[in-house]
């Protein structure tokens, strides 16, 4: 398979690499770190290409995908991971203006980007790594779960898209906390290791689920979340 994951030099995405990069795929890795991607290259030489590139400079993202296309001819699969969030209970907008920029502004233009390239190609899997976080408004982190209900809504719309198009499967997957470097604040309970999270986000591409939550006791408290009256909510 020809593949391509934003945002794999850390966390869930850099374990997806991992996992892909056997032999017979070949890896499009697009990440901030110019140093881990030539690690990564160096690592798997006959797997990965790399370019470097933040997704919130919108320029910069449209030649790294002229690059990958000019390199990898189709795209079977992409895998988009990148994203950030700060805990922010001043209400700094310093600290929430980056999270817009890169979970919205971005991430939109990765997504449809992406999709109209797999498109006009015919065929193609398109997976976002959304958030559980998406589900309701946190009071220490506004702009990261506002953009995750975001990027949740945005991706119900391309699945109600691809359903009408039936030319590309779009994937919604939504992680509960997960022990990465995006793992933040205290009394954080319910965390999963990284490898039992990515086992589960591969079996549900494999599965071409429209959406999945992992690891799989996630789905639970996610019914639980969404139900929950805002009386009881606000007091959590």
């Amino acid at each position: 398979m020809n593949i391509i994951i934003i945002g794999a030099t850390s966390g869930i995405g850099l374990d997806l690499l991992k996992r892909y990069a056997v032999s017979g795929n070949k890896i499009g890795i697009l990440g901030r770190r110019k140093s881990i991607l030539k690690e990564l290259e160096r690592c798997y030489p006959s797997n990965v290409i790399t370019c470097a590139a933040d997704i919130s400079q919108q320029n910069v993202l449209s030649e790294a995908i002229k690059f990958f296309q000019l390199h990898m001819q189709n795209i079977d699969l992409i895998i988009v991971c990148s994203g950030i969030g700060e805990l922010n209970p001043s209400l700094n907008f310093n600290i929430e203006c980056p999270t817009l920029l890169t979970n919205v502004v971005g991430w939109t233009h990765v997504i449809d980007t992406f999709y109209n390239i797999l498109t006009h190609q015919g065929f193609g899997h398109l997976v976002a790594i959304t958030s559980i976080g998406g589900l309701r408004g946190e009071s220490q982190a506004p702009a990261y779960s506002a953009s995750k209900a975001y990027q949740i809504n945005y991706m119900e719309s391309l699945r109600k898209k691809a359903y009408k198009d039936g030319r590309v499967c779009v994937t919604d997957i939504r992680p509960g906390l997960v022990n990465t470097r995006m793992a933040k604040g205290e009394n954080l309970f319910w965390v999963m290791p990284v490898e039992k999270v990515v086992n589960q986000i591969i079996k549900a591409i494999k599965q071409k689920k429209s959406k999945a939550y992992v690891t799989k006791r996630w789905h639970v408290l996610a019914i639980i979340i969404k139900n929950l009256p805002y009386f009881l909510f606000k007091r959590m």
